[in-house]
């Protein structure tokens, strides 16, 4: 039997107890479930991630973030499965502790400005915006693009600005960001990307090829500019697309 430290018992069942109480819309036991599952996951991968446990911040977004209202109406019964889900246009929404561990992996501070590449149908965007001050993110899908936006300011998320476009060259206008988010694979780390990134600031990137193995890559942009990356776990993303990709 897994034995649990109190500490992380007492926050597990805090942040159940917070998902009954935001989601009585019913969905709270598959939501509750999820987040053990989470749970589970980070502790069973804590070898790649040198920790057995999450921002208890990053968590509770998970649990308060309403999946169901970003995967297709086909899927809803599926939204709260641990676990990538078809969203349209040849695109997924990522398996939830993929976006777990990608917003814990940035350390988003309450101040912070993130980009987001890929909006995708809205769901990183969300949890990065219940924890940074504005998330800006690119889409290149036009469609799923305006989907999003309309999906996001539906639901209150008046903290994201989003736009259509080719995330491989970032979003100038807005930068320099404390963190950054890839949420498509890309053969490598865009320089475009790296330049907007504040010196101290993170970016999380899954870097391959869709038929070859992906890492999941944290990039820390030091004060001197240099960078030190570090691959944490296997990944399996759709490609990034756009004309260097």
């Amino acid at each position: 039997m897994l034995y649990r430290h109190p500490l992380l018992q007492g926050c597990i069942l805090l942040l159940l107890s917070l998902s009954s109480a935001l989601a009585d819309d019913g969905y709270t036991q598959a939501r509750q479930q999820l987040i053990q599952e989470i749970t589970q996951d980070v502790q069973d991968t804590s070898l790649y991630l040198d920790k057995e446990t999450l921002d208890p911040r990053v968590m509770a977004a998970m649990a308060k973030v309403p999946r169901h209202e970003f995967v297709p109406a086909g899927q809803r019964d599926h939204a709260y499965e641990n676990r990538p889900l078809p969203i349209g246009y040849g695109q997924t929404i990522s398996q939830p502790y993929i976006v777990a561990l990608m917003s814990d992996l940035i350390k988003p501070q309450p101040g912070d400005r993130v980009l987001e590449l890929g909006t995708g149908s809205g769901y990183q965007a969300a949890i990065l915006a219940e924890l940074v001050a504005q998330v800006y993110s690119i889409e290149i899908i036009e469609e799923l693009g305006k989907e999003a936006g309309e999906r996001l300011a539906r639901l209150g998320y008046d903290n994201v600005t989003l736009r259509i476009g080719d995330g491989y060259y970032g979003w100038e206008e807005h930068a320099p960001f404390d963190a950054i988010v890839v949420t498509a694979a890309a053969s490598h780390v865009p320089p475009p990307l790296v330049a907007q990134l504040k010196p101290g600031g993170r970016m999380v990137i899954p870097v391959g090829s869709r038929f070859l193995t992906q890492q999941l890559v944290l990039v820390e942009k030091q004060a001197d500019g240099q960078l030190l990356t570090r691959q944490i776990l296997p990944v399996k993303f759709v490609p990034l697309t756009g004309e260097h990709n």
